[in-house]
């Protein structure tokens, strides 16, 4: 019986032609389970421990966005193959931007007293502009490097690059790197093909690839999350402890994909799991 409750519990209402619900409640769950008679009568804190034991949570809908590069297979086996054997002739750098970075209060989470939740100003107020960061990671130390600009045009990603360059003079940098239209711009792989730099665009649809992603999100954890920053000059602040916090701990990032069922991929899923 507990497993057909769990069953129930994992529908949804219009399954069952209850057109006015997108999801179950405990109380409306117990009310539909006596109302066909999987149970004469069931409490919510009895049901609540049933769909725990049934390893059954309430948990958001997350949204799912299918590649459609023909060319994905490729790409992903290329970038993958960055990582996991870099080119002894040079370094792997993933590059993105992360923002932009406005002066709001920012939810976040923190350990408290039980029921006495930190509380931050509410307001739709955005003053003083936004910034952008752009961001590089070195795979080979697992450093970041950064800089904050008012913009994100071709020419911040062209003098990043040339930033780049001269920290590692003599070797060629593969760049890893979505799709985004200033780094496709002219000038940018003009200069890129002159000076020993590699463009590696990722897939369509595919920025999960960049390995810098996972890195913002701890960014954004511990730094801006939780937060009501006034100026951009304390909010970049903040940012550079973090990263500096982070670099003097820093490893490799090299070498951490050959035991990932993502390799027997023969094409990109068009489903969720």
């Amino acid at each position: 019986m507990h497993e057909h409750i769990c069953l129930i519990a994992r529908t949804s209402p219009a399954d069952w032609k209850i057109a006015a619900f997108s999801t179950w409640s405990l109380t409306k769950l117990a009310e539909h389970l006596v109302r066909h008679a999987v149970v004469p009568a069931v409490s919510r804190e009895t049901l609540c421990r049933i769909l725990y034991e049934g390893k059954v949570s309430w948990q958001a809908t997350t949204t799912w966005k299918s590649s459609d590069d023909p060319d994905f297979i490729a790409k992903m086996h290329r970038v993958l193959a960055l990582y996991d054997t870099p080119p002894g002739d040079g370094r792997v750098v993933g590059v993105d931007e992360f923002g932009p970075l406005d002066l709001m209060p920012r939810k976040g989470r923190a350990c408290r007293q039980r029921r006495s939740p930190r509380r931050l100003r509410a307001t739709y107020s955005r003053y003083d502009g936004v910034t952008h960061m752009l961001a590089a990671l070195d795979l080979a130390t697992g450093k970041m490097y950064y800089r904050i600009r008012p913009r994100k045009r071709w020419r911040e990603f062209l003098a990043l690059l040339k930033a780049l360059r001269a920290r590692w003079p003599g070797e060629k940098l593969h760049v890893v790197l979505d799709n985004f239209s200033p780094h496709k711009h002219p000038n940018a792989r003009a200069w890129a093909a002159d000076n020993q730099v590699e463009l590696v665009f990722l897939p369509t649809y595919g920025s999960w690839l960049n390995r810098i992603e996972s890195e913002f999100a701890a960014l954004r954890c511990f730094a801006p999350n939780g937060t009501d920053h006034r100026s951009h000059a304390e909010q970049n602040a903040a940012i550079n402890f973090y990263l500096r916090w982070r670099n003097s701990r820093a490893e490799s990032k090299s070498n951490f994909t050959p035991d990932s069922t993502i390799h027997s991929w023969a094409e990109y899923p068009t489903l969720a799991a």
